[in-house]
């Protein structure tokens, strides 16, 4: 297995959100996740977009952070929003996600990151087990579902500075 930096709008990319989108729809019944979202949002260094590969070079689990601060969504200065979190269905369970989630946050860090925040939902259930027992705890509700009832919020401190 090895980890790639891609940009957000490679192919791979593209293919894995369409993927996690069509997820989304399944679990919540709607479009899937409207937030607004652009290709250089995820470029260094205000952020990441990381892709896993198998042995046989296919797309498996992808992740990116993007660099958020004070704003009208509930977002603070200094912090790293994690977006589009995916494992395929065939993949998951090996710790996949959870070496991406290590990744972002130490590519994070280096970039003076000071907080990683997500936005997930109580339909996720394994998404909200694996943040909360990588350290995350509740935080208050931001970004594009921050008055959804079903919306959870989570952030982990990244440094000691801020």
């Amino acid at each position: 297995m090895h980890i790639r930096r891609v940009s957000f709008d490679h192919p791979d990319a593209m293919k894995l959100n369409d993927q996690v989108q069509a997820e989304y729809v399944v679990r919540y019944g709607d479009d899937g996740d409207a937030t607004p979202m652009a290709a250089e949002d995820f470029d260094p260094p205000n952020g990441t977009y990381l892709i896993a590969y198998d042995e046989h070079g296919t797309p498996v689990a992808s992740g990116g952070w993007r660099a958020q601060d004070t704003n009208a969504e509930g977002n603070l200065d200094g912090d790293a929003e994690l977006k589009r979190m995916y494992v395929v269905d065939g993949m998951r369970g090996r710790g996949l996600a959870r070496r991406i989630l290590a990744a972002l946050e130490e590519d994070a860090r280096a970039a003076g990151r000071v907080r990683m925040v997500l936005e997930t939902g109580t339909k996720q259930p394994e998404a909200i087990a694996l943040y909360t027992s990588s350290g995350y705890e509740p935080c208050a509700k931001f970004g594009y579902y921050r008055f959804h009832e079903a919306s959870r919020c989570f952030a982990k401190r990244l440094s000691s500075h801020g």
